[in-house]
């Protein structure tokens, strides 16, 4: 079916305008005709999602998509139809990019199709998971209970993305001013030293000369320093983007020893949380598998979830499925084994999910605290080896007299 965007009279020569799904402009008149309307034009309605080249990002934020879903489901909660909630929510204070998705959407939803439908052509902007919650709901007709969930669900997630952020602020500002003390050392204070050494006339010690060079070196050469590290930043990010380049990073996640646990604890946190939502939603356990399978974030546990998910399809228990997969810990299996005893998995670890996202602040101040002493000595090691090569001169000079 096409879009047309028409303009039509009625008998009174009163002008219409709107838009409507039709096979065929005869197809757009027949229908007209059904609302005692006569086409006067109509042209087909380009169906895809703006260009996003004049935002930040090109993408929705998740904050945007989440107070959308809120207050969405607020609305249908009050008994307000779809498209009034959609006419609503497209004047509301969103970015304006995100403003004429809501807009074509309401087109859509008012030219007959569903919110999914609507939804499934911006694949880019709403997340999969979100377009399956949102299907299951409309076919479970409990769409504001599932819009609630979705909601509940960004917002932990974007709670806990917040953690990350403020946990790493001081590891960060630890690196910083390790480069930066590094660099200045290096520029400023060494040859400094050097020039006042020189004049002395003393004989210098291996370390001190190797220090020396350094320096020269760096000052030098600090523009292709500079450029080798923005190079190897980009040839990282470039390889990230590949499949093979992403598996392989995340794989360094979960084998790494020092945030092995986060990660663990990160995927856990998501899957209870998500795999109960869908469940609780009405989905089937191999659908939920699946859908739940695209959002775990990490593409080594993807692939290892995949097996999990050929096993429940041949009718492997989903407890013996995730125990086959070796990434999960204990608990989580022994909750879900409960569930399935009980015939009530979705109930269990939606109860269960905020222990699993304690479980995830706990290792990530865990990995924090583990880091901050290691750069601290880092940082320690550097300074001390240039104090020795710059003062162990002066100290000699010191115990000749």
């Amino acid at each position: 079916m096409k879009k047309y965007k028409y303009t039509a009279i009625n008998i009174d020569r009163k002008k219409f305008s709107g838009i409507l799904l039709a096979e065929s402009e005869k197809d757009l008149q027949r229908q007209l005709s059904d609302m005692q309307l006569f086409l006067v034009s109509c042209k087909v309605v380009a169906d895809k999602t703006p260009n996003p080249f004049f935002t930040l990002t090109g993408k929705i934020s998740t904050k945007e998509i989440t107070f959308f879903c809120r207050q969405l489901a607020i609305m249908i909660n009050s008994h307000i139809e779809l498209i009034k909630c959609l006419e609503i929510l497209k004047e509301q204070s969103f970015s304006t990019y995100f403003k004429k998705i809501i807009a074509l959407i309401y087109e859509d939803v008012k030219a007959g199709k569903l919110l999914s439908q609507a939804m499934e052509k911006h694949k880019k902007i709403f997340p999969e998971f979100l377009r399956n919650m949102i299907y299951v709901g409309e076919m479970s007709s409990s769409l504001e209970v599932v819009l609630v969930n979705i909601a509940d669900y960004y917002e932990q997630e974007q709670k806990i993305k917040r953690k990350v952020k403020g946990a790493l602020i001081y590891p960060i500002t630890l690196l910083v001013m390790m480069v930066g003390i590094v660099a200045i050392m290096m520029v400023f204070v060494i040859p400094t030293f050097r020039q006042s050494l020189a004049e002395m006339e003393v004989e210098m010690p291996g370390l001190t000369l190797a220090i020396f060079n350094l320096s020269d070196w760096f000052i030098s050469n600090w523009q292709m320093v500079f450029l080798g590290i923005v190079a190897v930043w980009l040839v990282l990010k470039l390889i990230k983007k590949t499949k093979g380049g992403r598996y392989f990073f995340d794989l360094l996640k979960i084998k790494c020893p020092i945030i092995k646990k986060y990660q663990i604890s990160a995927v856990t946190s998501k899957f209870a949380r998500g795999f109960g939502l869908l469940l609780a939603s009405g989905m089937k356990m191999v659908e939920a598998m699946e859908v739940l399978n695209r959002v775990l974030g990490n593409k080594y546990v993807e692939k290892k979830f995949e097996v999990a998910i050929e096993e429940v399809r041949k009718g492997v228990p989903l407890t013996k499925a995730l125990e086959n997969m070796k990434i999960f810990p204990v608990m989580l299996i022994q909750m879900v084994g409960i569930g399935e005893k009980t015939a009530s998995v979705d109930d269990v670890l939606m109860r269960s999910c905020g222990y699993f996202d304690q479980q995830l602040e706990a290792s990530l101040s865990s990995v924090t605290s583990m880091i901050q002493p290691v750069l601290m000595l880092i940082l320690g090691v550097v300074i001390g080896v240039m104090f020795i090569a710059v003062y162990s001169p002066l100290i000699s000079i010191m115990n000749a007299f």
